[in-house]
């Protein structure tokens, strides 16, 4: 069956490693046939003051040109120039002006910050341990997400490893399954995508991202759904795909949508 990865990054990224030249090797010999490069957008300093989270802006022209020479030199092989865009909320302070983004052929949408604070980084998880924090954790990103899916004058075009909370294993004490309708309805209602993120298996969560009762839930808002190894290192670049497909079959999807570099999308069916 065709392979895709929709989301994976490189060493223009404080916290990932490898050449472009070394995922597309990766990507290559495990049979890939499109593979779009997703590093992180730049924060300001007041976000990301060491480089760590995102590219730095004075980088982001040669993250640009690495991925045009990969797409120039492997024709048979669909190679996008995308980003990752964080949803800061009411917090944003970055001019996201339209010709900053419309040189990118994927825009994945994430929230990694829940008013100001970096809930995914081991380094400041601290937070979660507090009493009662999971609930109002998962209540406020859920709120987040959903505003930043809803809304159709962002420019996202897949909501990246949507219940991302979940990362370090932290759950509220309530069914989240209210929670996953939400989010669902929110994706439908802003025309998004979402991904099924394999990378979720090799943290604390044990389980991709989305969790089951999620996806059920995207697939029955007949919300598309991609697939995304979220890379960080060369060798993970076609890590899991394959499940991926089989949970989304479970799910009760009947194709993965594959957005491609003329920014439009095509299906890949998972009835063989």
């Amino acid at each position: 069956m065709e392979l895709v990865n929709t989301h994976c990054h490189t060493g223009y990224c404080g916290h990932a490693e490898g050449e472009v030249s070394e995922y597309v090797k990766r990507a290559k010999e495990a049979g890939l046939t499109t593979l779009a490069f997703t590093d992180h957008y730049p924060l300001t300093p007041a976000f990301d003051p060491d480089d760590y989270l995102s590219v730095p802006p004075s980088a982001m022209p040669e993250y640009e040109a690495a991925v045009k020479e990969a797409q120039e030199a492997e024709a048979d092989m669909d190679i996008l120039c995308g980003i990752e865009l964080d949803y800061l909320g009411s917090l944003e302070d970055r001019d996201l002006a339209s010709a900053d983004l419309d040189r990118f052929q994927l825009i994945l949408g994430s929230v990694h910050f829940v008013d100001g604070w970096p809930f995914d980084d081991p380094a400041k998880r601290d937070r979660w341990d507090e009493p009662g924090a999971a609930d109002e954790i998962w209540k406020r990103y859920v709120q987040l997400w959903c505003d930043a899916a809803s809304d159709t004058s962002l420019r996202f075009d897949v909501m990246s490893h949507p219940d991302l909370a979940k990362k370090f294993g932290y759950l509220p004490s309530f069914s989240l399954q209210p929670l996953y309708d939400q989010m669902a309805e929110a994706a439908r209602a802003g025309g998004r995508m979402i991904e099924l993120n394999t990378s979720g298996s090799y943290y604390a969560c044990a389980e991709p991202f989305p969790a089951p009762g999620l996806l059920s839930a995207f697939a029955h808002a007949e919300v598309p759904c991609t697939v995304g190894t979220d890379a960080h290192v060369p060798e993970n670049v076609a890590r899991d795909i394959r499940h991926g497909y089989s949970l989304m079959k479970e799910a009760g999807y009947k194709s993965v949508t594959v957005p491609t570099s003329s920014r439009d999308r095509r299906s890949i069916s998972l009835d063989i």
